[in-house]
């Protein structure tokens, strides 16, 4: 594979700076997936464990949404730089406060959950920001190349991240965890103050909804993501209660099966562009059914190598989906659009996984964590069959059986 496409993107002096920063607030983000839960795990009263495990995951993501329409016109006249630093500053405030209180035992199970809310009310703005400002920086040409760096950054972030913090929450606590990426995005935000704003301006006459809507290979595609996020979600619940209950584990070992899900994620993102001659309908009804199978180790079984080859595979098979629908909404968006259009589809597909986590804290209470993860797998398994055979019925409705290659610049 030539490099020539990301050296030219490293030619460009903002993204030289920016790029580093994007990739250490990555690694931050990945150390406080386990973070986040194995605090509330701590900190949460007897009885009460799945509950707020599932508050405190969803309160660190399912606020974007309310966000991405109550900042919208605060905000979306901001180029990529300047919404990438708004959200990297009300991160790095909020996540220090809670590493602090952590860390003093002041933390509440009630301020835990309130704190990780405010500090997600800018994500949706934040995630669009990095992408647009890729758009911003490098010519057409060059824009896959450093949307592929910056997804590898994030897709990487699951190998290094899981396995780092499990260690340090083992020898010094999550908190500490936690004030490490409030440093990442403290550095995030710096990075991005000396790039120039865009000089396009945004236009009034349309939004991004407006955009998906008019498309319906879009709107298909996210209705069908939204869904498999919201089956998704429980699995972010159950997995940390499996492994410090079912299985006596450290987050040490909660820590190895995301890393086994993030080597898997990696591969299978780079492998993306094998896809491209594929059909988009069997390429997102093979994702989601693969995905649900890899899930039944752990739903299972108690062996800890199962469940690891069960996640690495998954994130192998889930690994090109991100980047396949990515693709597909920025070829989709007008330039001056792409922010609120990206922002649109982050403020929905959060709150998917989010309330699914949210259901995933009263099912593992009342069925116990193996049997939710049971019920995920089956019902995203379920999901792929449905999709494939909705494609195979109505190929022009919903993720239409066209080919990737022909909607993607995967190419």
């Amino acid at each position: 594979m030539s490099t020539r496409p990301y050296r030219q993107v490293l030619k460009q002096p903002a993204l030289r700076r920016i790029l580093p920063a994007l990739a250490v607030s990555a690694l931050g983000d990945g150390m406080t997936m386990v973070a986040v839960a194995w605090l509330a795990v701590q900190i949460a009263p007897a009885g009460q464990t799945a509950v707020w495990t599932g508050l405190a995951v969803a309160a660190y993501s399912l606020p974007a949404t309310a966000g991405a329409a109550l900042f919208s016109r605060l905000v979306r006249r901001l180029s990529g730089a300047r919404l990438v630093a708004a959200d990297a500053s009300l991160r790095a405030l909020t996540l220090g406060t809670i590493a602090v209180l952590a860390v003093t035992a002041q933390l509440s199970p009630l301020g835990f959950v309130l704190l990780l809310a405010v500090s997600s009310l800018l994500h949706a703005w934040g995630g669009a920001g990095t992408y647009t400002l890729i758009a911003e920086l490098l010519p057409p040409d060059d824009r896959l190349a450093g949307n592929a760096l910056v997804s590898t950054f994030q897709q990487a972030a699951f190998i290094a991240g899981p396995a780092l913090a499990g260690g340090l929450a083992a020898v010094a606590g999550p908190g500490w965890v936690i004030g490490f990426d409030a440093l990442s995005f403290a550095l995030l935000a710096i990075s991005c103050a000396g790039v120039p704003s865009s000089q396009r301006p945004p236009s009034a006459s349309s939004g991004g909804w407006r955009i998906v809507l008019s498309r319906p290979q879009l709107l298909g595609l996210l209705g069908v993501t939204c869904v498999f996020f919201f089956l998704y979600g429980p699995v972010e619940v159950a997995l940390p209660i499996y492994v410090a209950h079912d299985l006596a584990g450290s987050p040490a070992l909660l820590g190895a099966y995301w890393t086994a899900f993030g080597l898997g994620a990696v591969a299978g993102g780079l492998g993306a562009g094998l896809l491209r001659d594929r059909r988009l309908s069997t390429v997102v009804a093979g994702i989601i059914v693969g995905w649900g199978a890899s899930l039944l180790p752990l739903a299972l079984t108690h062996a800890v190598w199962a469940g690891l080859i069960g996640l690495a595979l998954g994130g192998l098979i889930y690994g090109p989906f991100t980047a396949i629908c990515v693709a597909l909404f920025q070829q989709a968006s007008p330039p001056e659009l792409l922010s609120r259009v990206l922002a649109t589809r982050t403020a929905l597909t959060i709150p998917s996984t989010a309330l699914g986590t949210l259901i995933g804290g009263p099912a593992v209470e009342a069925l116990g964590a193996q049997p939710t993860l049971l019920l995920s797998a089956v019902l995203t398994i379920a999901l792929g069959v449905a999709v494939a055979a909705a494609a195979r019925l109505r190929p022009s409705v919903g993720t239409p059986g066209t080919n990737v290659q022909s909607h993607s610049p995967m190419r």
